[in-house]
């Protein structure tokens, strides 16, 4: 799109503060993509709508950044003008004040509501709790108070929607207002989440057996059975999703649903008792298998005779079980699935695992039986093992294979086994996907066309008064960093000639000598033998055949991945005292030979700056990915480097770890290089952006990445080692930076 047609629809954008420019024309690219033209049109009158209600350019900025993706998700282009009409309706009636927050939270609301009718109900929702706390003004019907609590119910209104639905918010809103109509204090607790009544009713409202009021039954249940004492998580199933989560178990716990309803007089408890008694046979005796070389059909198959293993372990030693799970598992009839038209295999295997179960389970099918009693037969001579059931699975699937299985038309009636976790425990992934391979070159911007018309993305941003994130908080914007001559890199490399036979002198101490193979690669230097005869067998059977045929080589001993984040704030352009070079040349020059000594290592290398104007734009440009070499292309983007606007750190690494997380490397590093302590302008407090990044660096933690700042600011000491806890320098001579940083980074890998 061209500059005159942007033009044109920023004047049909009736809003004239300035601010709204600097995103605009991102922000018109996403309508434009999501929106058809009509809806185009209703976004901007919505938005010009939102701007006459004289609340200043925060809700404008929010409305443009989040409702074209809000209305693309819910599939209804008229919310745009139900949330616009909402907005105007909260200014008309003395709430202006809480149209951010409504803006603010929207979208969060929306993806816990997941429809439009949804939406609908909860802007009617707003409004009549509005008419309901807004009081008249004496002697004028007219003019009224702006409710005392409105905004406290719009701020968790994420929260609460995590927990109820919109019928349960309608009935909890109902009891605070029918309670506490003349009294704006305990108003303000109930809707606060702070009186005990209101978390009574908020439990009330919740349907089903509560896993937190049986958390400690449920505790005492593993360790008096399985003698286990697993952390027990819950994690929320109060909405219908696309994809609704499982329960699972990792290294850090067993994953539960927050609620069980009862279901065919089953109670909730019992529910929980049975997944939980799955979940502990599988830790018990189920060990992980290699799962690259089974195909996803024989996948399920091994999972499921996996599960029926571990069970009948299990009712072995407390017969009580086969009852309590069967009751739970589906019966589904022999002749339900058609094998001519539609794909039977999830079917077959839920009648198979029924049969393991149920002896009078009444099936005829001559393969199920004999398969049956092999299975039987296995485990009373001791053939006890998930190798055992994996080999078994796939002679089943091979026997019982149809050429329908193949189908997109997959037979789903009666199959789930709702007690059952997703079985990830039991898989090791060794070799990445062609999924895996790609998952870094789709995401990572690859021109400069492209990046430039990136829709915003959205992070929550930690409030560290209120213990809670303020979701879709920050709206950052992603860009390939425009080019310059990449000779003045070289000449900056020329200067440093001496430091650099010193570091390669470092470097050819540490870099690793032998070569490991690499294999199931599409395109690779030689032909893996192995993997190509089993995929001609696969292709001359009329399997399809794996196409990663080729192995590459690669160096052994360092398993490395780093992103190095720069601060490019305005104040990289102060010229330190003693020196000629701004504290931007100067990193231009460190990074520059930090950049050639990881190179030369072989590690997993990307750069990326950052800087911001606001929560609403905070600008991440990509300098080098991790798929680019160390060439003219990567050093043209770092010769260009400018400085900046302010530096609102919490976004910029958790996008950061949004790249370094996926990558498969047994060690991931984000090395941070900046002058300052986090700051903004519209941020008041100067402790929020400085709790934020703390709670970013514990999240980037939790996902096995370690953080570590390289601090220019001689004055760091008063609030770095807040953020960093000991994993930061502080650098005081920034003249040194070309030497130091390179330093610091080999001691960091050594």
């Amino acid at each position: 799109m061209n500059k005159t047609e942007i033009e044109a629809y920023r004047q049909q954008l009736n809003c004239n503060f300035g601010q709204i420019d600097h995103v605009f024309e991102v922000c018109i690219e996403n309508a434009l993509t999501n929106l058809s033209p009509d809806g185009v049109n209703t976004y901007l009158d919505g938005a010009t709508l939102i701007c006459l209600t004289g609340r200043g350019v925060e809700p404008v900025l929010s409305y443009l950044e989040e409702m074209p993706d809000m209305a693309r998700r819910l599939g209804d282009e008229s919310l745009l003008e139900t949330v616009a009409q909402t907005a105007w309706k909260l200014s008309r009636n003395a709430n202006g004040r809480s149209i951010p927050m409504f803006l603010q939270t929207l979208g969060e609301v929306s993806r816990r509501l997941t429809s439009a009718d949804l939406l609908r109900n909860y802007c009617k929702l707003i409004l009549d709790f509005m008419r309901h706390t807004s009081g008249s003004i004496h002697g004028n019907q007219n003019a009224t108070l702006p409710s005392p609590s409105l905004n406290d119910l719009l701020e968790r209104a994420p929260q609460l929607l995590h927990e109820l639905s919109c019928q349960g918010l309608h009935n909890w809103i109902e009891y605070g207002l029918r309670h506490y109509p003349n009294h704006p204090e305990r108003q303000h607790d109930y809707f606060c989440l702070q009186s005990a009544d209101s978390r009574a009713v908020l439990h009330r409202e919740r349907h089903g057996t509560l896993f937190i009021d049986h958390e400690r039954k449920l505790h005492l249940y593993l360790q008096a059975l399985w003698n286990t004492d697993d952390l027990l998580t819950p994690y929320s199933s109060a909405f219908d999703q696309l994809r609704k989560p499982m329960p699972y178990y990792d290294d850090r716990g067993i994953r539960v649903p927050d609620a069980y309803d009862e279901r065919e007089g089953i109670s909730g408890l019992d529910r929980y008792r049975a997944l939980l008694a799955h979940i502990a046979a599988h830790k018990r005796w189920s060990t992980p298998i290699v799962a690259d070389n089974y195909s996803p059909f024989q996948r399920i198959a091994i999972e499921t005779f996996e599960d029926c293993r571990i069970e009948q372990l299990a009712i072995h030693q407390y017969p009580g079980l086969r009852r309590l799970w069967l009751t739970r598992h589906p019966k589904p009839a022999e002749d339900a699935c058609n094998p001519e038209n539609e794909s039977c295999i999830r079917h077959r295997l839920a009648m198979f695992s029924r049969a393991t179960l149920d002896p009078d389970h009444g099936y005829h099918n001559p393969d199920l039986l004999a398969f049956l009693d092999h299975f039987r037969r296995l485990l009373a001579e001791g053939g006890n093992s998930t190798q055992d059931m994996a080999a078994l699975a796939i002679a089943y699937i091979a026997r019982t294979r149809r050429q329908a299985d193949l189908s997109p038309k997959v037979h789903f009636t009666d199959t789930e086994v709702d007690y059952r976790d997703d079985n990830r425990h039991l898989w090791i992934f060794i070799e990445e996907g062609d999924e895996e391979e790609q998952f870094d070159e789709e995401r990572r911007p690859q021109n400069t066309e492209e990046t430039d018309h990136l829709p915003p993305r959205h992070y929550p941003e930690w409030d560290y008064l209120a213990k809670t994130y303020r979701p879709d908080w920050v709206s950052l914007y992603e860009a390939l960093h425009p080019s310059a001559e990449p000779s003045y890199i070289d000449a900056l490399l020329a200067r440093h000639r001496g430091l650099a036979r010193q570091l390669r002198q470092l470097l050819d101490r540490i870099k690793p000598q032998q070569y490991v193979r690499v294999r199931y690669q599409e395109d690779g230097s030689e032909l893996d033998l192995d993997v190509a005869i089993r995929s001609l067998i696969d292709f001359k059977g009329g399997a399809q055949p794996d196409l990663r045929i080729n192995m590459s080589h690669r160096h052994d001993g360092r398993d490395i991945a780093v992103t190095l984040l720069l601060d490019l704030s305005e104040s990289l352009n102060t010229v330190p005292k003693g020196t000629d070079r701004s504290i931007l040349q100067l990193s231009q020059e460190a990074v520059s030979l930090l950049a050639w000594a990881i190179e030369h290592l072989g590690d997993e290398f990307a750069i990326a700056g950052f800087h911001s104007n606001t929560r609403h734009e905070v600008r991440y440009q990509h300098i080098k990915g991790f798929s680019e070499y160390w060439d003219d292309t990567v050093k043209a983007r770092l010769a260009a480097m400018q400085a900046g606007f302010s530096t609102r750190m919490g976004a910029a690494m958790r996008h950061a770890a949004h790249y370094l997380a996926p990558r498969k490397a047994d060690k991931k590093l984000l090395l941070i290089l900046t002058d300052g302590e986090p700051h903004d302008i519209d941020e008041q407090d100067p402790r929020q952006l400085i709790e934020d990044a703390r709670r970013a660096v514990q999240e980037l933690d939790q996902q096995g990445i370690f953080t570590f700042c390289a601090n220019l600011d001689p004055h760091a000491d008063d609030y770095v080692q807040d953020i960093f806890g000991q994993a930061y320098t502080v650098i005081d001579r920034v003249e040194r930076l070309p030497e130091k940083l390179p330093r610091l980074f080999l001691n960091l890998t050594r």
